[in-house]
């Protein structure tokens, strides 16, 4: 089969196309063919070497397919279902890998593969950090950056769902006309406006109770200024470069604000914990509340081509590699 493979860390170049052997599951585990595979800005962390992993490596935890085996006691699947995963073992990025049949699930009819890799690990992203890391309240303004990339567009649309005002943040003016497009009431051009400044003015200087940040360095500052008195900063993302330490005396400066640093994993943890995140991401997408746009696809081959998008933030919604 052909995959996507690294033997050192750093920029798109070092991914490589190889031939290699397809995998057998064993006790427990699926063999799935993939039809769609999912990119995420995880997978450049990992492939730079912010987030470390044992090299050589394969790369990229999300896809959507059919089950082409089961290993034996697996249960949950059979051959030929319909199957995606996000946050599986490392190997996504290839013709067919082998996951635990406990980490994956069932897209329910008229969910395709596209959508399903398209909108997992983001829509379950989305859902975990409006729902359960701050559940938002209707009536509510909140801040999201980078409102028209893969996560951004389910989160705005979702938290419309959910009754909030949203401040959306984005780095250009077609990225702003995407962002008004799926229901934000205030879009804000973070490298040309003082964003802080526009989320003060919005909400008559009060500032916002919760800001998502997955842009990381460059937003850092501005989405602490845009916290009200005991606001919460999440930080979920690292688009710009890593977010600089946080003094706790700079919290309590601020107006006794949190902090926190969720990862998707701790929250899909548990297999219960995973179906109801995907049960809640497929039945909003059903409903037409949440509409999931693959903004761009790239042959397998082309991986180091998508990782360049990727990183120019060039992007629009949900990129996928097609095997």
């Amino acid at each position: 089969m052909r995959a996507i493979r690294f033997e050192a860390t750093g920029g798109p170049d070092v991914l490589q196309l190889v031939d290699t052997e397809k995998p057998k599951p064993g006790p427990g585990q699926v063999l799935v063919r993939h039809e769609a595979i999912g990119i995420n800005f995880i997978d450049t962390y990992q492939r730079g070497g912010l987030y470390p992993v044992k090299l050589p490596s394969g790369l990229g935890s999300e896809a959507a397919g059919v089950v082409e085996a089961v290993g034996d006691g697996v249960t949950r699947f059979k051959a030929r279902d319909p199957i995606a995963y996000a946050g599986g073992p490392l190997g996504a990025y290839a013709e067919y890998n082998v996951v635990p049949a406990d980490r994956a699930v069932k897209p329910p009819v008229g969910v395709d593969a596209r959508t399903a890799a398209a909108a997992l690990l983001k829509g379950m992203t989305a859902e975990f950090l409006l729902r359960r890391c701050y559940p938002v309240k209707p009536g509510q303004t909140v801040l999201i950056h980078a409102a028209a990339g893969g996560v951004g567009q389910i989160m705005v649309q979702w938290a419309k769902a959910l009754g909030a005002e949203v401040i959306a943040t984005v780095g250009s003016q077609q990225k702003a006309e995407r962002a008004r497009e799926l229901g934000a009431d205030h879009v804000v051009l973070y490298r040309e406006q003082d964003f802080a400044q526009e989320v003060r003015r919005i909400t008559s200087g009060q500032g916002v109770p919760v800001a998502y940040d997955s842009v990381g360095k460059d937003t850092f500052e501005g989405t602490l200024a845009s916290l009200a008195r005991r606001g919460v900063f999440v930080s979920f993302g690292n688009a710009s470069g890593p977010a600089p330490a946080v003094e706790p005396l700079r919290l309590s400066r601020g107006g006794s604000l949190f902090f926190t640093r969720p990862t998707l994993f701790d929250y899909i943890a548990t297999t219960p914990d995973l179906d109801e995140s995907a049960a809640a991401l497929f039945e909003i997408v059903a409903s037409g509340k949440v509409k999931v746009e693959i903004g761009q696809t790239f042959p397998l081959a082309e991986a180091r081509r998508a990782h360049e998008a990727l990183a120019s933030r060039a992007t629009i919604g949900a990129s996928l590699l097609i095997p």
